[in-house]
């Protein structure tokens, strides 16, 4: 293992880490940016909705641009423009300042999070073993710092900008010296996987983890956004109490990351998505039967560690079905994690007026265990990932990325 891997890889980890801290510095203070701009309840979902969409379009795009430039430097410099945007949210005074600020934050979003995981497959690939949970591990811990800092922040009734600037000052510097050492790509020949009738990569090879993707972001948005109502309106907690499932799904979520390389590694990915998928069913099912409130956490907790492989194992395997076109593939699959962000909330929230919100529960339950059918889908080329079975191939890595 060269040093030009470990840190590429630490500085990789790096950028997982601030995007956790600036996304979640963000959604934790929505109430606080709705009154700051006289948001309406009815114009809020519109500023919402905005950001995921917009990061769409920010993650096609990065599709285009890394065939001219390489992923490191997408992120680069999208990163910069994600924490500025985040300072831009705390600063502005009027609402159309606001919607620029959610515009750049969303389209720059997009293009990190594409680049973000094109250089943890390319990573992966050169490490010969599953490294990809470790990445969004990190994320998970940068999100619960995020939600802590923003604790702090309402709880001392301190302004965004103050709240937002000196985590920007930090995380902003530091991002571009470690960008020093990002590592790209591979040595295998940038040629795509074909379907019969030709073309670039194959959607209807690709289609299968869109669809778990989907289905993981319908999940994970479900319990961030639904999570603290279920337990105070469904399972008559208290206010304080109804805030501690999210607090509880983060910290598992980043306990099961930690521990799920190893997983893939002992038992191969295939295995860790169908007992993933398994244990976030079976953590739907618990909420939508729980008695009380302790119980109704237990089932969130479930959740965490069930889901929480599903996203990084889904960006790997798509890496590993198109070896030749994986930053292509990484960033045609990433919008289906907006996809998923954007269904999930809307869907639970309708369904749990038009019927029940345990009902509610038992369908992003189904849509989890379709994963099932879809494992197959993770196994591809297994005897370079499979449990127990990797080689390190340290001689595919590509160039290290100098200067700023």
């Amino acid at each position: 293992m060269t040093d030009v891997l470990r840190r590429g890889r630490a500085s990789l980890a790096f950028g997982f880490f601030a995007q956790g801290v600036a996304f979640a510095l963000l959604v934790t203070r929505i109430p606080a940016i709705q009154d700051r701009y006289g948001v309406s309840d009815a114009l809020l979902p519109a500023f919402l909705a905005a950001v995921p969409i917009l990061a769409g379009v920010g993650s096609v795009s990065t599709e285009k641009l890394v065939k001219r430039i390489p992923p490191s430097r997408v992120l680069r410099w999208s990163q910069p423009v994600v924490l500025l945007a985040l300072l831009g949210v705390g600063a502005g005074e009027s609402m159309a300042e606001l919607g620029v600020a959610l515009g750049a934050f969303g389209l720059a979003v997009g293009a990190l999070d594409a680049s973000m995981n094109m250089l943890g497959v390319s990573l992966q690939r050169a490490y010969g073993r599953s490294i990809m949970l470790s990445f969004h591990a990190v994320f998970s811990l940068g999100g619960i710092v995020g939600a802590s800092l923003a604790w702090v922040g309402a709880h001392w009734d301190l302004a965004l900008f103050v709240s937002y600037l000196p985590v920007v000052a930090v995380l902003l510097p530091v991002a571009l010296v470690g960008s020093r050492w990002y590592v790209d790509g591979g040595a295998e020949p940038v040629v795509e996987k074909e379907d019969s009738e030709g073309g670039g990569v194959a959607f209807k090879l690709l289609l299968p983890l869109c669809l778990v993707m989907t289905f993981a972001y319908i999940g994970d948005s479900t319990v961030s956004n639904w999570s603290a109502k279920y337990l105070q309106d469904v399972l008559g907690s208290s206010e304080q109490l109804a805030t501690v499932p999210y607090n509880v799904y983060m910290v598992t979520t980043l306990l099961g990351r930690a521990i799920g390389d190893f997983g893939v590694r002992r038992l191969g990915a295939v295995v860790v998505v169908r007992v993933g998928a398994v244990v976030a069913a079976l953590g739907f099912a618990v909420v939508a039967v729980a008695p009380g409130a302790w119980v109704g956490m237990l089932g969130f907790t479930l959740l965490g560690l069930g889901l929480c492989v599903l996203v990084p194992q889904t960006f790997a395997a798509a890496g590993r079905l198109f070896p030749g076109a994986s930053d292509a593939a990484v960033a045609r699959l990433n919008v289906f994690n907006y996809v998923g962000f954007l269904i999930g909330s809307p869907l639970v929230g309708a369904l749990g007026d038009a019927w029940s919100y345990r009902g509610a529960m038992l369908v992003p339950m189904v849509l989890v265990l379709v994963t099932l059918v879809y494992a197959r889908s993770f196994d591809a080329q297994s005897d370079r990932y499979g449990g127990g079975h990797e080689r390190p191939r340290t001689a595919d890595v590509g160039r290290g990325s100098n200067g700023l």
